[in-house]
């Protein structure tokens, strides 16, 4: 913080050699033959200091990455602009790797922390898990790893939930869902119940792939986050 000072001038006068006779008995009757004291030093103005700046961490998949279009289009991107907007000074990292599954993320959990400083992370992960059929279980372990890591460096965490396309079969669909939510209550952490709410199986907000989203698609992904964000974001300022 910047300090202003102020610098105080202090007068003293100088007792002229022919002071006039009248002013000579005014300072007799009235005792002010001392010179007067200097001015008080009021209190130096106090900067007002500026909320913190604050790192909030994308990390995910290529759902995160912004895969197929441009970077100015994808989630992080929009999600900082958005925040800027209404006054906040915050950057967003996009820490997106396209392909990755839970299992990845864990593994540069430690390189996000030290490399990035979030003070925040949104955790887009699993998609590829369930593209692939790897146990729900595996999945639930990794993300309350990475969530505990997290936490144990202070960090706040936001879980973005993912659900399966049904061609997987109403089982596993069923289990891969229910993993976020219980992972979300058991931690106690914030939760968006699905990243791609109003976007997925909607063929005009996503590109040729089917499930990817386009620019239309990640305007609402972020109009779907944001509120959750904010909560995370004003929440860590209060504390502070």
């Amino acid at each position: 913080m910047d300090s202003h000072y102020r610098d105080i001038q202090h007068y003293r006068l100088r007792p002229r050699r022919h002071l006039s006779i009248a002013l000579l008995f005014f300072a007799i009757a009235t005792g002010c033959n001392q010179p007067p004291e200097p001015p008080a030093a009021q209190p130096a103005a106090t900067a007002r200091q500026p909320a913190p700046a604050i790192v909030i961490v994308a990390l995910g998949n290529s759902l995160t990455a912004g895969l197929g279009v441009d970077e100015s289009q994808s989630y992080p991107f929009l999600l900082e602009k958005k925040l800027h907007a209404d006054g906040y000074d915050i950057t967003v990292i996009n820490a997106g790797v396209s392909g990755e599954t839970s299992s990845g993320a864990r593994s540069r959990l430690n390189w996000v922390i030290s490399s990035l400083a979030p003070d925040i992370v949104i955790l887009e992960t699993g998609a590829n898990d369930g593209l692939r059929g790897i146990d729900p279980n595996l999945l639930r372990d990794n993300l309350n790893g990475i969530i505990t890591v997290l936490r144990d460096n202070d960090i706040d965490v936001i879980l973005a939930g993912m659900r399966m396309p049904p061609n997987l079969g109403p089982d596993y669909t069923r289990a891969f869902a229910e993993v976020f939510a219980a992972v979300s209550d058991t931690r106690r952490i914030g939760y968006i119940p699905f990243f791609l709410k109003d976007v997925a199986g909607r063929a005009h907000l996503n590109q040729a792939d089917g499930m990817h989203p386009n620019a239309d698609g990640y305007k609402i992904i972020v109009d779907t986050l944001y509120p959750y964000v904010k909560t995370a974001v004003d929440n860590l300022i209060k504390q502070n």
